[in-house]
């Protein structure tokens, strides 16, 4: 086979190739549509577990003085995005701020975590604070 023979013989190959990766990607993205309200599904790492039976208060700073911001359920799973060690919970003193549309802070003794959890100093500043425009206002 000579050269030219054998280049004309890989252009075929590669043409074929990128028309079943055209086909491919057109399949792939109708059966990747989601409907538009789908379940959610399962968070990625870290994400903590509800243990407390009653459930558990979601606060707006990592205190039980704070203000209540939120109740999540027995066994609710909730995204976090790091943790700081302050007021001591029945022996804990971790709370992990947890991430979602409410951010807000949760004590590590009613929360089973998955995967590693940051400690909040060693997490971007803008993902620690929750994004509220109106607590910084001047007027």
């Amino acid at each position: 086979m000579s050269t030219t023979e054998s280049l004309v013989a890989r252009g075929k190959q590669l043409a074929a190739g990128a028309g079943a990766l055209t086909a491919a990607l057109a399949v792939g993205a109708t059966l990747f549509a989601a409907p538009v309200q789908a379940a959610p599904g399962p968070l990625k790492p870290p994400y903590g577990i509800v243990t407390a039976k009653k459930g558990l208060s979601q606060r707006q700073y990592p205190s039980t003085d704070s203000s209540v911001r939120g109740y999540l359920r027995h066994r609710a799973q909730v995204g976090l995005v790091c943790k700081v060690r302050t007021q001591n919970v029945r022996g804990n003193s971790v709370w992990y701020l947890t991430r979602g549309e409410r951010p807000g802070w949760v004590a590590g003794k009613y929360v089973t975590n998955s995967g590693y959890v940051k400690y909040c100093k060693d997490v971007q500043h803008a993902r620690v604070q929750p994004n509220n425009p109106s607590k910084h206002a001047v007027g």
